[in-house]
């Protein structure tokens, strides 16, 4: 746990430094009967050991609250394991499965190692299933950071 807040709060920092860009990220959510909502333009902030991705019209949020992170060469990949759905004024808990973040804290684009996959810098991706059976992934790069 001490490895992932300071992993964490590395990536606050050196992400912090860097300005702001408008919300861009996209958020797919499949449920288990195969339906699909993909929402654009979300945020994606970072407020010490949290990953808060708000959707553009602020009705909705998914809170990650918990990870296990570990900082490979410039990337960093977390497990998260505790995630909370903030909407329609009520909040709940979503049960995880599994799941992998990658967050590109550096100044230049990043290949996700044995992947075609390039992440940008601030560039954020995000899979994860819920014990559910519903899949939720995320694309975009980190628009705020707090210390």
């Amino acid at each position: 746990m001490r490895v992932a807040a300071t992993v964490l709060w590395a990536l606050a920092l050196v992400i912090g430094c860097i300005s702001a860009a408008s919300a861009d990220g996209t958020l797919r959510v499949q449920q288990r009967d195969g339906s699909v909502k993909i929402y654009q333009n979300v945020r994606i902030a970072i407020d010490n050991e949290t990953m808060t991705i708000t959707s553009k019209d602020k009705k909705g949020s998914i809170v990650l609250g918990k990870a296990a992170c570990t900082k490979l060469d410039v990337l960093v990949r977390c497990y998260p394991y505790d995630a909370t759905l903030h909407q329609h004024g009520e909040s709940r808990q979503i049960a995880l499965a599994s799941g992998t973040v990658w967050v590109n804290p550096g100044s230049s684009v990043e290949q996700l190692s044995h992947s075609t996959t390039q992440l940008p810098p601030r560039g954020v991706l995000m899979t994860v299933q819920t014990k559910a059976g519903t899949y939720v992934s995320l694309t975009g790069v980190v628009d705020e950071v707090k210390k």
